[in-house]
C-alpha cells in the first residue's frame, strides 16, 4: 500500500517491500512443490552464496535450515525444485519460528493449511 502525501506518493515501507517480495514468488498451490525428500541437496550459488550448500534430507536439523535457506533466498523456481510438500508441511510447525515474520505471514496467508489450528489470517 502506498500513501500520498503532500509532495507525493510515498515509498513503500520496509515491510511492503518484503511483503511482496516473497509473495511474488509463491507457487500457486502447495502441490507445486515436488523438490526431493531425501538426500544430499546441493543449493545453487544464487541462493547459498556464502557458508553451507550441501544439505542431508535424511538428518533434521540440515533439512530445516535447507528449508529455512530457499524459503529465505530462493525464486520461485528454487522453491518448487528445491522444497517438498510433505516435508513443508511436516516441519511448517518448527520452521515457522525459524524464518522471518514475513516469510511466515506470506506463506501463511497463501496456504491456511500452514496456519496453527485455531488461528486467523494476520
Amino acid at each position: 500500500m502506498v500513501t500520498l502525501s503532500p509532495t507525493g506518493p510515498a515509498q513503500p515501507s520496509a515491510a511492503e517491500v518484503l511483503h511482496a517480495r516473497y509473495a511474488g514468488r509463491l507457487p500457486a498451490s502447495l502441490e507445486e512443490l515436488v523438490g526431493p525428500d531425501r538426500g544430499v541437496v546441493e543449493l545453487p550459488l544464487h541462493i547459498a552464496w556464502s557458508g553451507l550448500r550441501a544439505y542431508d534430507l535424511d538428518r533434521p536439523r540440515l533439512r530445516m535450515g535447507l528449508y529455512r535457506t530457499v524459503l529465505a533466498e530462493g525464486g520461485r523456481d528454487d522453491l518448487v525444485k528445491l522444497l517438498d510438500r510433505d516435508l513443508l508441511l511436516q516441519q511448517w510447525p518448527v520452521l515457522r519460528k525459524l524464518v522471518s515474520r514475513h516469510v511466515r505471514q506470506v506463506w501463511e496467508d497463501a496456504f491456511p493449511e500452514l496456519r496453527p489450528a485455531g488461528s486467523a489470517p494476520a
